[in-house]
């Protein structure tokens, strides 16, 4: 069964390849995963979809969150969250199916975004299966590629993550006078793109 898991972690080097060699090293299999920065440049929202047996998916957010980067763990299946996927697809074809081309994309809400003598460069995004299935409606008019993102998700409730504040090394105790950083949350760090 596939579960999508958002998580928020810190922009380091190396914090990606934890996460993959947790999942690797328990033989779960990742469908798709997406990372980018925040509005904070020192964290990072990675989603994955991995494929998971329903009775462990409880124990993969568990195991995500011991990870040393990582700051917050969700399984976004459980939770109320927007999830979409884009697809960018080259289709070549012939100029008597190019006004059909356009009228498809149209109602797959896809746009053109480059046009040549060979045929179009279309963008599209939403469900997966959605682009499935214009992937297949695509193929039916000529010789295609498509490449698509990954899933990415953003959770519908508000939730506030309290991280816990640097562990102060000897020499900051040893000298007087120096400020020992406090708790914060993650809406000081940004809005939006942190919740979930």
């Amino acid at each position: 069964m596939l579960q999508v898991i958002s998580l928020l972690m810190e922009n380091k080097p190396g914090a990606l390849m934890r996460v993959t060699g947790v999942l690797a090293a328990r033989g779960y299999n990742i469908e798709s995963l997406t990372v980018a920065r925040t509005l904070d440049p020192t964290l990072s929202r990675m989603t994955i979809v991995v494929d998971v047996d329903p009775n462990l998916r409880a124990q993969v957010i568990k195991q995500m969150n011991k990870l040393v980067n990582v700051l917050q763990a969700t399984d976004i299946g459980d939770i109320p969250a927007v999830m979409r996927e884009m697809v960018l697809l080259r289709v070549r074809a012939p100029m008597e199916s190019r006004t059909a081309i356009l009228k498809e994309a149209d109602i797959f809400g896809a746009r053109v975004v480059d046009s040549s003598v060979e045929g179009f460069a279309l963008e599209a995004s939403g469900d997966p299966e959605k682009l499935d299935e214009f992937i297949d409606i695509m193929r039916a008019y000529g010789e295609i590629e498509a490449t698509r993102s990954g899933l990415i998700a953003v959770a519908l409730e508000a939730r506030r993550l309290k991280l816990a504040p640097p562990v102060p090394t000897k020499a900051a105790q040893s000298q007087p006078g120096m400020r020992v950083p406090q708790p914060r949350t993650v809406s000081q760090f940004s809005n939006g793109a942190m919740n979930g």
